[in-house]
């Protein structure tokens, strides 16, 4: 089987010439301030220059890329933070639990394998100095340990589905093979703890190739939306099921589980991607359905059910019958993360001292909550509450250039998470709560069978998009009860241009807007193709808002326009 060829012109040219004279300018000018004002040198080095006054982001970037010419300057402490506790600290964390994993040699395989490997993930630490630029002090921590949390994640993902991979094994299952579950990503990994203590595994087929890689590098998922549409799916359903599909036809699927499970979560698009798995991936496959109206008693009975009938057929295929004690006991870990969450969103949104950016804060709490309790999240959560409480405690202004509160609403863009690190820094806007973010909100009762399974499956029917999206009506609009919790001042009314069901009460939410006074900015996307709405369009949109209807200033002009077409 022929390696896929790598595209190179994801990679921007470096403009080493570039770099180095912009490198000299700046030590010039530092040189310069030092002779003339040695106390403001002095200053700038400790702790940076002031963001919104002295430092302009936007004169970092290279041309068309929006990577940068040298690193973020954060003054010395943060800096040195930065480079040490994150950037080097993250990439020994990956190595070293590459090297410690069940098969590092598939590993290196799968790099040359399967594109969305080879490409997205080598470049990881983009993506941090995305989602953290202009982060400070606390900030800059908690976030930080964010994202270490969700890149050990993917690590154990894609190590596992490599370990597991016939593909990389000559076409021979191993052990692992046997031992691991194939899921949607969106059937959350809460279903496989009753195996958990019992040598399995479960990884999703889409999380790692398509979610999170859409995150690290916008570039990669194309392909197989294309890949999709080559086949004769009309442009039109949604992109997100689009990629999940278009693996498959890219044959870019490690086959590395003897059965799968799926599920409609979150529409009836996700019932099509179910069918194109069953079609290409060709081995047992249960279909677990989630219902859309979940308010009746006697629906919670039937998702019970279902989910009963999972574990049923789990059972038939690998011959190891369900544990109620693993069940049990992951369920109190995973309970604990809730609370913690509960906490964090007291802080939020009763006070200033919230150190999590916004695009931190969603993704960790997504990426937790959908792959289940893992003691790297456990780990990485006490790190973050510690945090939090001392900023709590010390009144820790987390984000001083905020001017307004911004909730968050519907389904983000995937391939632009980091939209919020530039509209604090470009306007104050701190997104503090993000929709998704507020799905699985139970802490399930594990008293008796009955309560557990009544809760866990309320649980499982709040899932992502699930329960406000198309949940009934009356579920996405509890927009306004959190636009008041979170003490917000603006809504981001995420309008994902695929999605007909969010089509369907554009109106409803404009009438809202204009009857309660709510100053809400839409943000027109297609979840990972970036191809229909481009970043800088809706950086434009934001900034045509912001000038004309708030009639405000930027913080930082110098955000305001620049050419990312090529970035990641």
């Amino acid at each position: 089987m022929s390696l896929p060829k790598i595209d190179m012109s994801i990679f921007p040219e470096l403009q080493i010439k570039e770099n180095i004279k912009f490198n000299v300018n700046g030590l010039k000018e530092w040189g310069e301030t030092l002779v003339s004002d040695p106390a403001k040198a002095l200053r700038w080095f400790w702790k940076g220059k002031e963001l919104g006054t002295e430092m302009r982001l936007g004169d970092l970037y290279e041309d068309k890329t929006g990577l940068y010419k040298h690193r973020e300057w954060r003054g010395f402490k943060d800096t040195f933070y930065y480079f040490n506790a994150i950037w080097l600290y993250n990439y020994g964390c990956a190595v070293k639990a590459i090297l410690t994993s069940e098969d590092p040699i598939a590993t290196l395989k799968g790099v040359f394998r399967y594109r969305w490997l080879g490409q997205d993930y080598l470049t990881v630490m983009h993506w941090f100095d995305r989602g953290l630029e202009g982060a400070r002090g606390d900030a800059l921590k908690a976030s930080g340990w964010a994202y270490n949390g969700m890149v050990l994640e993917t690590v154990r993902q894609f190590c596992r589905l490599c370990a597991a991979d016939a593909n990389l094994h000559g076409g021979k299952r191993n052990k692992y093979w046997y031992n691991t579950f194939a899921h949607d990503e969106t059937v959350a990994g809460a279903i496989f703890y009753p195996w958990r203590d019992q040598g399995f595994d479960a990884v999703s087929l889409q999380m790692v190739p398509y979610f999170v890689g859409v995150h690290v590098n916008s570039q990669v998922v194309l392909n197989y939306i294309d890949a999709m549409q080559s086949i004769g799916l009309p442009g039109d359903p949604c992109p997100m099921c689009q990629a999940e599909s278009g693996i498959f036809v890219l044959d870019d699927v490690p086959d590395y589980s003897p059965l799968c499970i799926v599920t409609n979560e979150a529409c009836d698009d996700s019932v099509g991607t179910s069918i194109t798995t069953d079609w290409f991936y060709d081995r047992p496959m249960f279909a677990m359905p989630q219902p859309m109206q979940f308010d009746d008693p006697l629906v919670q009975e039937h998702c019970a059910n279902e989910i009963q009938m999972a574990w049923d057929f789990i059972e038939d295929q690998v011959g190891v019958p369900y544990s109620e004690e693993s069940f049990v006991k992951y369920i109190k870990l995973q309970n604990i993360l809730q609370e913690h969450e509960r906490e964090k969103w007291e802080v939020a949104a009763k006070t200033s001292s919230y150190p999590l950016t916004g695009t931190a804060q969603a993704l960790f709490r997504i990426y937790y909550s959908q792959s289940g309790w893992r003691k790297h999240w456990a780990d990485n959560d006490e790190r973050i509450m510690k945090i939090v409480k001392r900023c709590v405690e010390k009144k820790t202004d987390t984000f001083p250039l905020c001017r307004h509160r911004a909730l968050a609403w519907s389904c983000a863009p995937l391939f632009y998470s980091h939209w919020c690190a530039w509209a604090y820094n470009t306007w104050g806007i701190v997104a503090v709560i993000n929709m998704d973010s507020l799905m699985f909100d139970v802490v399930i009762r594990t008293d008796t069978h009955e309560h557990l399974m009544e809760d866990f499956a309320l649980w499982n029917e709040w899932a992502p998009m699930r329960r406000m999206a198309v949940g009934g009506y009356k579920h996405i609009f509890e927009c306004w009860e959190n636009y008041e919790r979170f003490n917000c001042d603006m809504v981001m009314m995420y309008d994902q241009l695929q999605c007909k069901g969010m089509t369907g009460i554009h109106g409803m939410f404009e009438d809202e807007f204009r009857n309660r006074n709510i100053p809400a900015i839409w943000m027109p996307h297609s979840l990972p193709d970036r191809r229909i709405v481009n970043r800088a369009e809706i950086r434009s949109i934001i900034n045509d808002y912001m000038t004309t209807v708030m009639g405000e200033d930027p913080i930082d002009p110098s955000l305001l326009e620049f050419d990312d077409t090529q970035g990641w």
